[in-house]
């Protein structure tokens, strides 16, 4: 069961990250990185790291790629005003693409095989394993990190009334 969801995550992984890149509009291009952003995450929480997958979502298809909507849809792209690269140029892309490809596929040989090993069941990267760390061994720099972004958010409030 662990090898067919890693399986069908990688797929998608691979397509919505295929379309971001071919995609003719911007803003199916940055919808499509949120979708590849998701899917990441699922294989976070293969790996038992529930933290950092919601992190990842919170962090990167929350804040960043609200970012980058923004900027898409500022900017105005319209394929009206678009360069249109030569045949020359796209071939030179495939090229080097394709040997940046055979060259991590010749770094990552002698680990394919331990690609289809699912991780033992540990609490390392588990919500209550942090949340004891942070509330018990790093409880100081937490409440002082805490007070340093509250001064910071008064500070904007403040900047942004005048």
């Amino acid at each position: 069961m662990g090898l067919v969801t890693f399986l069908i995550l990688s797929a998608f992984t691979i397509i919505t990250a295929i379309s971001v890149v071919f995609a003719k509009n911007a803003m199916y291009s940055v919808l499509s990185l949120i979708a590849c952003f998701f899917t990441i995450a699922g294989h976070y929480l293969m790996l038992n790291a529930e933290f950092l997958a919601i992190v990842h979502i919170i962090v990167y298809a929350g804040a960043i790629m609200v970012l980058f909507l923004f900027v898409v849809m500022l900017l105005n792209l319209n394929t009206d005003n678009e360069i249109q690269k030569s045949l020359k140029l796209k071939f030179a892309g495939v090229i080097s693409g394709g040997l940046i490809y055979l060259i991590l596929l010749a770094s990552t040989q002698s680990a394919l095989p331990s690609i289809y090993e699912l991780p033992e069941r540990t609490s390392i990267g588990s919500v209550q394993e942090i949340g004891m760390k942070l509330f018990n061994e790093y409880m100081l720099p937490f409440q002082i990190s805490s007070i340093l972004f509250l001064s910071a958010m008064v500070g904007a409030l403040l900047l942004a009334k005048k």
